[in-house]
């Protein structure tokens, strides 16, 4: 009972320092509410008002069926440019796309003849240059089709593909990417908090009053990771509820406290990173350098960013020992398709063990460090 309430009051010490420290109080809040909200809403992967201009040739019938088709909310009403100005036009930014009907388009498609148009695209702005190029692609095929045969549909095709969407039938980006901010800020937030407390102990001069005291190595760590691992619990709860659900209006399918559980294991082996990492850094600039060497491959490597199927084999092995990678998993599992605990239980436990080697190798290398300070 003494260690527990040993625990206890060094974790209030932990929330008491942490209220005074405005400027990890801000980003907190920042980070799970008003940047959830900015990371789902002002980056968009669909077509939205893409700017787009055609060089007609032609001047048919046909040239301005093709010139009215393209409207919003995917494209901007085209501008009828000269073929002069369509490279200075694109190394200027004004357009994403540039079609050029060539001359006599309309008779040679009437001669039953396969004339090209040229589609010139600014392939710096990758995601709209991608999804556009399809989009322009079945708009033009479908207005010769129509004007050739006067009706939209062409021939029926022996095979015909449906596509079902379960989660986000409309493939809009902000469900995703406000969930997934969720999830990266989870595991950022928590090594962040319990490194800064570790170094601001020993910036401070209090970890060696701590030493004096009848206080173990663990009894000092745990109280870190509970504390830190308890204040990114909640606001990520909160997030989830009144950010994702209630602001953005994302519907999720699973048990949110299911989800909240795995977060906790997750969070156990965030925060004993984080003790990891801050017993290793002698201050915050070296604590900086180590969150870029360490979250960054964790976020991008975990199949939050890219599906872990698309990376080499050899890389999808070694991030099996990562948390965030059985994180992800589980999380996108329960909030997007709805998955119970007979689906996700593997994750629950794979998470939990590698928590619990994280938390006994980061107790070995913080109770070394207080050893060679005494």
């Amino acid at each position: 009972m003494r260690h527990l309430l040993n625990i206890y009051r060094l974790g209030i010490k932990e929330l008491r320092s942490l209220w005074h420290d405005k400027v990890l109080l801000i980003m907190i809040v920042w980070a799970f509410s008003g940047g959830i909200y900015t990371a789902a809403t002002a980056t968009s992967q669909e077509l939205h008002n893409a700017p787009i201009a055609l060089v007609d040739q032609d001047r048919s019938v046909l040239s301005g069926r093709l010139a009215a088709a393209f409207y919003g909310p995917y494209f901007k009403m085209p501008d009828i440019i000269t073929p002069d100005r369509v490279d200075p036009a694109l190394d200027r930014g004004e357009y994403t796309f540039v079609l050029d009907i060539p001359p006599d388009f309309e008779r040679d498609v009437l001669a039953g003849e396969a004339p090209a148009i040229q589609l010139n695209i600014d392939a710096t702005r990758m995601s709209q240059a991608f999804v556009g190029a399809g989009y322009i692609q079945n708009i033009v095929q479908g207005e010769v089709s129509e004007f050739v045969q006067h009706r939209r549909d062409g021939a029926v095709s022996p095979v015909s593909l449906v596509p079902t969407v379960k989660f986000n039938p409309n493939l809009t980006s902000a469900w995703f990417g406000s969930v997934m901010e969720i999830i990266n800020n989870i595991t950022m937030l928590s090594v962040i908090l319990t490194g800064a407390a570790l170094i601001r102990e020993r910036e401070h001069g209090t970890l060696e009053h701590l030493l004096v005291m009848p206080l173990g190595a663990a009894e000092i760590m745990l109280a870190k990771v509970w504390s830190m691992a308890l204040v990114v619990w909640v606001a990520a709860g909160l997030s989830l509820v009144l950010v994702v659900q209630r602001a953005l209006g994302v519907p999720v399918s699973g048990s949110v406290a299911l989800f909240m559980a795995g977060a906790m294991l997750q969070l156990l082996a965030s925060t004993s990173l984080g003790i990891f990492m801050g017993t290793l850094a002698r201050n915050m600039p070296q604590l900086g350098l180590l969150m870029i060497l360490v979250i960054l491959p964790l976020e991008m490597l975990s199949g939050g960013m890219t599906p872990r199927e698309s990376m080499p084999g050899p890389v999808q092995d070694i991030m099996l020992l990562a948390p965030t990678t059985h994180f992800v998993s589980l999380a996108q599992a329960v909030l997007y398709r709805g998955a119970g605990l007979d689906v996700v239980w593997p994750s629950l436990l794979a998470t939990a063990a590698i928590a619990l080697a994280l938390f006994l190798a980061s107790l070995a290398l913080f109770r070394r460090s207080i050893a060679s300070a005494g």
